[in-house]
């Protein structure tokens, strides 16, 4: 048993805006967008706003029908609203089902049907250039956020319904529901409840907990993100003014950063990578910045290195959680300037002691070490419950109360854990290709992006994207690749045509596919 069982009441997304309100009324939140919702409100409001803006439209749905224990699902244009509507749900006892807005129509209308006649809240753009008219079929009733359609209840015209009072659920029943990464095939249903919310909102705290100042934080995290609604916890409960991004487009962050100089910013490994160069903004939109946090996934040591090279202070600090949407976060570790971009990348850290716990098990009957790579189990309260309609397959992952992340790797003598591959994505004889990605990265000034993937033939391939599109320096890659396992030649792409999934991460398996399929002339 966990020691984070002691105490967990639940965390309450319906009432948290509310509870934030009543300890700091006057504290703001900055958008970078205009809500669908309420575009009154413009793109900064105070939390005492949001707190109203959430209690009357929980009123609407209820005025719509949705009654505790329904299911919402929430699939719309991308906006901190997204985030909001779960809010608004969970008020009344409903389960929201947040699905990202870059999935495509047909995978969100088999997502809906699995989620058993839910109501379905979406919006004109969506209806018209996204979803299949099967959706209708699928979803109890739909419900429009923003625009207009003959087949869908407008909450816009339900506007004015009378307020209905916080319906507070069991901490043990589902309060939320999201989807993994999709980064292999249609995307899993992980329910939440508030128990395990709240059990991942405690190492998290805990390591906010030497922020003292109150300082802006900056957010850009996928809305649909599980991550994202204790990361708010944590900000608004302890009234840090929060800034909101929809968009990580590097030149649009570096003017709201000049404006609102955040002390805090947290992202997907990603959006890091992208804004590097921020560094050389002459209005210096990462000055004040001493608190960096990267979240489930590892981030190459280079882009660590220039984020804190960034900041004006004399000891900033860049926090790294290796974890998973089903099982939060469980393995932590914090770079400062001390470590240099040449640091081994594959280390996340160490389990939170009393909280995770973390072991790898041998694939193949050998001990596990670096050469001989184990799967990376975990334990911790904060793991979902089930997948909605596919038990069987979250019963896979169970493996004596631990969870495999889907992960190799090993542990160093000091109790590290380094991750080295996905396990779907392990490249037999070549070692860990993250490992060679962080290499690269680091010798390589003008890489943007590189993923390793095989060929149809099981040969490794880069893929390589440049600063600008900018023709890749071979003389310089061969120097660089000098002293790593033998590959193909790389293989450069565009950014913007990486497939990739609603967290930034890059859908290899995909990759893979796209690139065989290319050069086979299809």
């Amino acid at each position: 048993m966990l020691l984070q069982r002691v105490g967990n009441r639940g965390i309450r997304l319906g009432t948290l805006f509310d509870r934030a309100a009543a300890r700091h009324p006057g504290n703001v939140v900055v958008l970078d967008h205009e809500l669908d919702l309420a575009p009154r409100l413009g793109s900064r409001a105070t939390v005492t706003e949001i707190a109203d803006l959430v209690d009357d439209f929980a009123s609407r749905l209820w005025a719509a029908g949705v009654r505790p224990a329904d299911r919402v699902v929430v699939y719309k244009t991308n906006s901190f609203d997204i985030t909001l509507l779960a809010c608004v749900a969970a008020r009344i006892g409903a389960v929201p089902v947040l699905l990202s807005p870059t999935l495509d129509g047909a995978t969100v209308s088999e997502l809906v049907r699995r989620v058993d006649r839910p109501y379905l809240v979406t919006d004109q753009a969506k209806l018209e250039s996204e979803l299949p008219a099967a959706v209708f079929g699928h979803a109890r009733r739909v419900l429009l956020a923003a625009g207009d359609h003959p087949e869908a209840q407008r909450l816009a015209d339900l506007a004015g319904a009378p307020r209905v009072a916080p319906v507070r659920m069991s901490a043990h029943h589902p309060t939320l529901i999201t989807h993994t990464s999709g980064t292999t095939g249609i995307p899993k249903l992980a329910v939440h409840t508030g128990w395990t919310l709240q059990a991942r909102y405690r190492p998290q705290a805990a390591a906010t907990a030497l922020v003292r100042k109150r300082r802006p934080v900056a957010v850009h995290v996928s809305f649909v993100h599980s991550r994202l609604f204790t990361a708010l916890a944590i900000a608004m409960l302890r009234g840090f003014p929060l800034v909101m991004l929809a968009d990580d487009d590097p030149e649009h962050v570096a003017g709201i950063f000049a404006r609102v100089r955040p002390g805090v910013v947290e992202a997907h490994p990603n959006t890091f990578m992208r804004w590097e160069r921020l560094i050389d903004d002459p209005r210096r939109p990462l000055a004040d910045v001493k608190y960096f946090s990267s979240t489930f996934d590892a981030i190459h040591p280079r882009t660590v290195h220039r984020m804190l090279r960034a900041s004006r202070h004399r000891a900033p600090v860049f926090a790294q959680l290796y974890g998973q949407s089903e099982a939060g976060p469980v393995v932590g570790r914090i770079f400062t300037r001390r470590r240099g971009k040449d640091a081994d990348g594959r280390c996340v850290g160490h389990a939170f002691p009393g909280m995770t716990g973390v072991r790898v098990v041998s694939r193949d009957g050998q001990p596990v070490s670096e050469s001989s790579p184990g799967y990376i189990e975990v334990r911790t309260d904060g793991r979902v419950l089930t997948y909605l309609g596919e038990p069987e397959r979250y019963a896979k992952q169970e493996h004596d109360q631990w969870w495999r992340m889907g992960d190799v790797g090993y542990r160093s003598r000091w109790g590290c854990l380094h991750l080295l591959d996905r396990e779907v994505d392990v490249i037999p004889g070549f070692g860990s290709t993250l490992a060679a990605e962080d290499a690269l990265f680091s010798r390589l000034d003008e890489l943007v992006e590189v993923i390793i993937v095989p060929d149809p033939d099981g040969k490794p391939v880069p893929v390589v994207c440049t600063r600008d599109n900018a023709p890749l320096d071979m003389a310089a890659w061969s120097r660089a690749t000098a002293s790593l396992p033998a590959m193909a030649e790389p293989v450069q792409w565009r950014q913007t045509d990486l497939p990739q999934t609603a967290t930034t991460k890059i859908k290899r398996l995909e990759l893979a596919k796209a690139l065989g399929s290319r050069n086979r002339g299809l």
